[in-house]
């Protein structure tokens, strides 16, 4: 690996879940959250604006509605916080969380047909949020689309609600 692509990565990343919304049970929202996790470490492109002392260590939170991103970089070095609004994000995530109901739905009566039609559906779903994070953050930070999808769905993961936790 090249010394610049080795540095714009992310090499931890940390969730930061609210009390009340604390992560769900859901076997499939939990594998989706680590696939997306250990793919971010294994192999992201990640390079914030105006930084090139990565790799960098990302916590994503969520505060009043807002997706927060606090950065270090490998100098220990805290970066700019970047606070985004979820607003644009809302149909897509309510979405996501509707495809993870029906996948559970279709797996509880074994409609594999069913589950493929929906993961298809739900990988939709997460190019859409890719392309809108990468949209939104292009003058922030600059990403590739697969870890953009991945954020998405972290994103997601921090976004759940009492219903889902049912799951």
């Amino acid at each position: 690996m090249d010394d610049k692509k080795e540095k714009a990565r992310i090499k931890v990343v940390h969730l930061l879940y609210n009390k009340e919304m604390l992560p769900s049970p859901c076997s499939l929202i939990e594998q989706d959250t680590k696939a997306a996790t250990m793919d971010l470490v294994k192999d992201s492109c990640f390079q914030p604006v105006g930084d090139n002392n990565g790799p960098y260590e990302v916590t994503l939170s969520v505060k009043e509605g807002k997706l927060i991103f606090q950065i270090k970089n490998e100098n220990g070095k805290d970066l700019p916080m970047l606070i985004l609004s979820r607003t644009p994000y809302r149909h897509l995530i309510k979405d996501y969380y509707m495809m993870v109901e029906n996948h559970y739905e279709a797996a509880r009566e074994g409609r594999p047909e069913r589950i493929q039609t929906i993961d298809m559906g739900r990988r939709g779903i997460h190019n859409e949020g890719a392309e809108l994070l990468i949209e939104r953050l292009g003058n922030k930070i600059e990403m590739d689309q697969k870890t953009a999808r991945r954020i998405f769905t972290l994103m997601c993961a921090l976004n759940q609600s009492k219903k889902y936790r049912l799951l």
